[in-house]
């Protein structure tokens, strides 16, 4: 076992812990206890989102270079990672409203809602807002970031690319439409997608990358309803601290779907 490390590269070098560590400031005073658990939190969430964009923006090029398999790869990390968030909500949920409330007011107007790499993650999956830009034109790399985002096309529309490659009937205007609006259903598409669904022989890769895409939805919306219940059971229906209304505001995001047509084909799949 090694232990002289003088004039070598050691663990917390490699991994910067010097910075890392010491980028937790809470900010009440005298400092709240449980104010770390609230930072590390969601600096740890930040990370996890880091890497899903790094996926997501992969899993885009592999599909734009009809490289199926490694696609599926990064998809199936996403989903992984949501699974680890997801429970991490587990921890923030031994808050209670009580302690959370002795150092809720130094937050001020800061808010998750305003996580650049949460918007990047629903921008590659196909939940475009132009208006979440003003957000960030404060920060010009965050703008710029997420402007690059949304004007990018989507992990979806690089799966039906590909698709339209593989001699599919995807309609032209879904091929050509503007990516840098938000994704709404196409009814078209549910024929190509039946098609796929059954004939799970001869198409079993496009097959099992459209269950991928539906297991990292669920996952998502699992994550999201996470957030919900933690959030209703901290500060119940107060308004959140961006300015947003909150639990109400969190159950809207639940009706919200990136891959509307991977669901409705289940409708159509074994009816005459």
């Amino acid at each position: 076992m090694r232990t002289d490390f003088t004039q070598a590269l050691d663990y917390a070098g490699y991994l910067h812990l010097d910075t890392l560590l010491a980028a937790q400031h809470p900010l009440s005073d005298p400092q709240h206890p449980d104010e770390l658990l609230f930072v590390i939190q969601h600096q740890t969430t930040e990370l996890w989102l880091k890497l899903m964009v790094h996926e997501l923006v992969g899993a885009r090029g592999f599909l734009d270079t009809d490289d199926l398999a490694r696609a599926r790869k990064s998809l199936s990390r996403v989903k992984h990672i949501l699974r680890t968030v997801t429970e991490q909500w587990s921890v923030l949920a031994t808050l209670t409203p009580s302690e959370y409330a002795e150092f809720r007011d130094v937050l001020g107007p800061a808010s998750g809602f305003q996580s650049v790499q949460y918007r990047a993650v629903e921008f590659l999956l196909g939940n475009k807002n132009p208006g979440m830009l003003k957000v960030f034109e404060a920060n010009p790399p965050a703008h710029a970031f997420l402007s690059d985002a949304l004007h990018g096309h989507t992990v979806y529309d690089a799966f039906l690319r590909l698709v339209a490659r593989r001699g599919l009937p995807v309609p032209a205007a879904v091929l050509e439409r503007d990516v840098s609006k938000p994704w709404v259903e196409q009814p078209e598409l549910i024929p190509v997608f039946r098609e796929i669904y059954e004939d799970t022989t001869g198409r079993w890769d496009l097959y099992e990358t459209s269950e991928d895409l539906v297991d990292l939805e669920d996952a998502f919306q699992l994550w999201r309803f996470r957030h919900l219940r933690t959030v209703q059971r901290t500060i119940g229906y107060k308004h959140g601290t961006g300015g947003s209304s909150g639990v109400s505001f969190l159950k809207r995001a639940l009706d919200l779907t990136f891959f509307p047509e991977l669901i409705a084909v289940r409708t159509e799949i074994g009816v005459p």
